[in-house]
């Protein structure tokens, strides 16, 4: 039987020219609608099995209005939009496509995208992980955590801004009207979150109590309006001198307004930006769709009763539950060679058993250092398939000349140099499972085959003349923000779709600091045991020396650090360890310790050092590929790869 499809689609030509491409390719098309209302009409009557839906269409509502409620009811859609930039890719995101089109694109873009889409909902079946918005299941981990009340306001800020940014967030009681319990949210320059009491605030922008008294006698006035840019945010700078006074000081230059109303009282989300046309319909249909969450919200951290109640520290365990002893080791128990206990952790280890039996494409995310590909390895030894070969590739790592040649192999004589027939890395791999760590390195041009590989399930080796049926397992990781690459249009929307599908993020250090003692207590048997020393535990004082980091390295931060403390420790018991500056934010901290920085930071503010040097000039004498002494072609790779920007170079 033919699969059903419904366009939610303004633009005519573009609606049609897609009838045209899927009911050539055998899909039965069921309907074309300008708007969320006429789409909602057809869906009573048409019920379609799937839904191309634009994001700006005719009337008041976006396709993110239409998506949540197609999520209820279980209806699978692909969003066609002209627009990917960041602020809607997360917006999008955050209501759970099977796929995102870009406009214009080609029949085959078309069909790629319906087959990885089809995949997807295949899955997503499979382990129902459709359920509930994962946007709304972060916040509610984060409001029933037990600590203090600005720790977990930070928490639900860096949430809630790829979703709705903001630069400034203002929540307030409008009705009835009061100021005590305001929260201010300020968004610093390098991305951070911070809170601040209105007393704290009104110093800041040097605002006597009496003026803020008598500017915030009445709630905001909005006259139903929403959205405030332009004209619309100066006009309301007019009328409200408290929102001139926080523009005039944090530069703000546009406005989203949304009221919430819970046991009668109104309650004001004021989110501000620095941009001053940010705001679309499309966050107001986020808003919307998530309004449970802020809700949950105000309910659970900003005015319950026991708001002040500050949680106690856990206890840390005493010095002698931390001993090792090497003829009788305790060592703390483990999942498959990862240690850890806490929530975080245990919840990425019910993703990784849950899907491990299966042949789903994993995508593993996470800072470097949280043990990604140990993750990885986990998932292969868990499956079918963990008789045959893991093949680990680190994308960031391959020649940007021998990638193709890497992966899919090469025959005899393909290119100059090529000596011997090669196997490549997919072919390797055949019957078991390939890891691709770091896959948001690889160049774009790769990315394409890959993505045919992925589709097709065959490879072509270079200078060969016939594919190859593959059966491989595929496990990619990244550190990076793929949304932002793609939107950068340093990655392929298609492949970041087709590869994550099954997504497993692992927690930071920072994140669930229970496990450090557990951890500690395992380097120590480690490393002792490798080593002559004879340290066998760690002092309760150094123990919550670091607890009180927060360790931007991670797991292998904390590893290293262990290693060297033990070789430099004379006894059996750690009582000191040596730790950068927290606060650091330069190469050196103020006690001459470096902070730690990963490779590609340090080339990046290498090379944009060197290009401030030459005023950005990269080829002929005195240019920055001179100065480097590199291919000026190689040098114009990196900036891109980077994310250096003209702008950054001024």
């Amino acid at each position: 039987m033919k699969q059903k499809i419904l366009i939610v689609e303004d633009e005519f030509i573009v609606a049609n020219d897609l009838r045209i491409m899927l009911e050539k390719a055998g899909y039965k098309v069921c309907g074309i609608a300008p708007s969320v209302i006429k789409a909602l009409e057809l869906i009573s009557t048409k019920e379609p099995d799937w839904i191309l839906l634009d994001i700006f269409l005719q009337g008041d509502k976006t396709g993110i209005d239409l998506a949540g409620q197609l999520t209820e009811m279980g209806i699978p859609f692909i969003y066609i939009s002209a627009n990917t930039n960041q602020g809607i890719l997360e917006a999008a995101k955050a209501t759970l496509p099977h796929g995102f089109l870009v406009k214009p694109f080609r029949e085959k873009d078309l069909m790629v995208m319906l087959d990885i889409a089809r995949y997807r909902q295949e899955q997503n079946l499979k382990y129902n992980q459709h359920t509930e918005p994962s946007f709304h299941k972060q916040i509610e981990y984060i409001v029933e955590k037990q600590e203090p009340v600005s720790e977990r306001l930070k928490q639900i800020s860096t949430v809630l801004h790829p979703v709705v940014p903001f630069d400034f967030l203002w929540i307030t009681k409008s009705n009835p009207r009061t100021t005590t319990k305001d929260i201010n949210i300020v968004r610093s320059p390098d991305g951070k979150f911070n809170t601040l009491n209105n007393e704290t605030l009104l110093k800041e922008i040097k605002v006597s109590n009496r003026d803020f008294k008598t500017w915030n006698s009445t709630a905001l006035v909005h006259n139903g309006k929403s959205i405030f840019n332009g004209y619309d945010f100066r006009k309301l700078r007019m009328e409200s001198p408290w929102v001139q006074a926080l523009s005039d000081h944090y530069r703000l230059e546009s406005a989203l307004v949304t009221e919430i109303n819970r046991n009668d009282e109104l309650f004001q989300f004021v989110f501000f930006n620095h941009l001053s046309d940010l705001y679309t319909k499309v966050h107001t249909g986020v808003i919307n769709q998530f309004k449970k969450s802020l809700e949950l919200i105000l309910d659970q951290v900003i005015y319950r009763k026991d708001i002040t109640v500050e949680i106690p520290a856990p206890t840390l365990p005493a010095v002698e539950e931390l001993i090792v002893k090497r003829e009788n080791p305790e060592i703390p128990k483990d999942f498959h060679g990862i240690i850890g206990n806490s929530t975080l952790l245990h919840a990425a280890f019910k993703k990784l058993e849950l899907v491990a039996p299966d042949d789903t494409s994993v995508l593993i995310l996470g800072e470097s250092g949280t043990g990604k590909e140990k993750i990885a390895q986990t998932i292969h030894k868990l499956s079918p398939r963990k008789n045959k070969p893991l093949i680990t590739v680190n994308c960031a790592a391959l020649p940007l000349t021998l990638i193709e040649s890497e992966l899919f192999g090469h025959e005899k004589g393909a290119f100059t140099g090529a000596n011997e027939k090669r196997i490549g890395k997919f072919e390797q791999a055949d019957g078991g499972s390939i890891f691709l760590d770091e896959i948001g390195e690889l160049p774009f041009e790769a990315q394409v085959k890959l993505l045919r590989v992925l589709q097709e399930k065959e490879i072509e080796r270079l200078g060969g003349n016939y594919t190859k049926k593959i059966n491989v397992r595929i496990i990619t990781a990244t550190n990076r923000n793929l949304e932002k690459e793609v939107s950068d249009g340093r990655f392929r929307l298609d492949l970041y779709y087709r590869l994550n599908v099954f997504p497993i993020e692992l927690p930071t250090l920072r994140q669930r600091k229970e496990d450090i003692p557990a951890l500690a207590t395992y380097f120590i048997y480690k490393y002792g045991k490798k080593s002559s020393s004879a340290v066998t535990g760690i002092s309760t004082e150094a123990l919550h020396k670091l607890q009180l980091y927060d360790w931007p390295g991670n797991i292998r931060e904390l590893e290293h650090l262990m290693e060297r403390t033990i070789l430099l420790t004379e006894g059996e018991t750690i009582t000191k360890v040596d730790l950068p500056n927290p606060t650091s934010t330069t190469g050196f901290s103020d006690d001459d310790h470096f902070k730690i920085k990963t490779m590609e930071e340090m080339e990046r503010e290498h090379i944009l050092n060197i290009l401030k040097m030459c005023k950005g000039k990269i080829f002929g004498a005195g240019g920055a590929a001179e100065i480097l002494n590199i291919p000026s072609t190689t040098l114009n790779s990196k900036i891109k790869k980077l994310g250096i920007k003209f702008e950054f170079v001024k």
